[in-house]
């Protein structure tokens, strides 16, 4: 594996008859406009491209109308002379059982922004500092002298609004970016409406159930705070998977906690933990510890075992 940047990325894909793109499992808009952005400025330029997530996750709603979902599809193994780029994906394991495609092609690109990703494949883009993997693919596709169309820029701004909360904490970057997108004809209000202000009426429901059974410890953290709330399988009844993301973006905000975090039960005794932080605690530590990753500001894990087992595990941890 090598540290690459955009331009080798670039170099290693120029040329290639086909590409797999693999998103990461539980897709998210920034892995999806990541693909489907890279995708369709694959394809511009005559590369075969196919791109997919493993299951059994299935594609949120507030993305089905993104430009270039036809090209997502369920992935076979990869031909000889393909390469697989996985994108936005800290970890191999990220990919579900896709992560045997990966390690089977001829050529394995990782495309990636989480610290805590140390690279794997056989070239690694990996920057820290960027706000989202969709960033990294727009500089993938300027070094690939791709034009940047509407449907890409659309793509792309997907990753790029949801990773900074709508630009709440995105570094000064991104605002370049973000009006760049525009430019290239990018319809903001609409998609700022869709990816982050639309859910069913038994959301807001689902939500006033975990709020009400939230809780507040103003001395963990050495004082700083910490508020989490549970979501259990029963609450999440009905709602589609990716409808429990948003939680955290609630609970986040008590002004009281410096660490907020929301248990999402995937099924029965199996939990998938969301970690926000304001401004002093660094997160990667603590997901690492608990077998997971992510950003100083933002990260998670997977547990198992009961409520008060996988509560008492992270405030252990802090």
């Amino acid at each position: 594996m090598t540290q690459a940047s955009a331009a080798e990325v670039a170099g290693a894909l120029r040329g290639r008859d086909s590409v797999m793109i693999i998103s990461h499992v539980r897709p998210d808009p920034d892995t999806i406009g990541s693909a489907l952005g890279l995708g369709l400025g694959l394809a511009a330029i005559g590369v075969d491209v196919r791109c997919g997530f493993a299951e059994p996750d299935t594609l949120p709603g507030s993305l089905h109308d993104l430009p270039g979902t036809e090209l997502l599809a369920p992935l076979t193994s990869p031909a000889p002379g393909e390469a697989v780029v996985a994108v936005d994906a800290a970890t191999l394991n990220r990919l579900g059982s896709y992560e045997e495609f990966f390690a089977a092609a001829d050529l394995g690109v990782c495309i990636d922004h989480h610290v805590s990703n140390t690279g794997f494949g056989d070239v690694a883009y990996i920057d820290a500092e960027s706000d989202c993997t969709a960033v990294l693919v727009l500089r993938v596709l300027d070094e690939l002298g791709v034009e940047v169309t509407a449907d890409i820029a659309t793509c792309l701004y997907a990753g790029l609004v949801t990773d900074t909360g709508s630009f709440k904490w995105a570094r000064p970057a991104s605002f370049a970016v973000a009006a760049r997108l525009l430019e290239s004809g990018v319809d903001a209000p609409k998609w700022s409406r869709v990816l982050l202000d639309s859910h069913p009426y038994s959301w807001l429901q689902m939500v006033s159930a975990v709020l009400g059974t939230s809780r507040l410890d103003e001395q963990a953290c050495d004082g700083r705070g910490l508020v989490y709330a549970m979501v259990t399988e029963d609450q999440m009844a009905g709602l589609a998977w990716d409808e429990s993301e948003s939680v955290i973006d609630v609970v986040r905000t008590a002004r009281e906690a410096e660490v907020a975090a929301v248990f999402k039960e995937a099924a029965p005794g199996e939990w998938r933990v969301s970690l926000r932080s304001k401004t002093s605690v660094d997160l990667v530590p603590i997901a690492s510890s608990l077998g997971g990753g992510g950003h100083t500001r933002a990260a998670g894990y997977s547990d198992s075992g009961t409520a008060d087992e996988v509560v008492a595990r992270l405030r252990a941890k802090l």
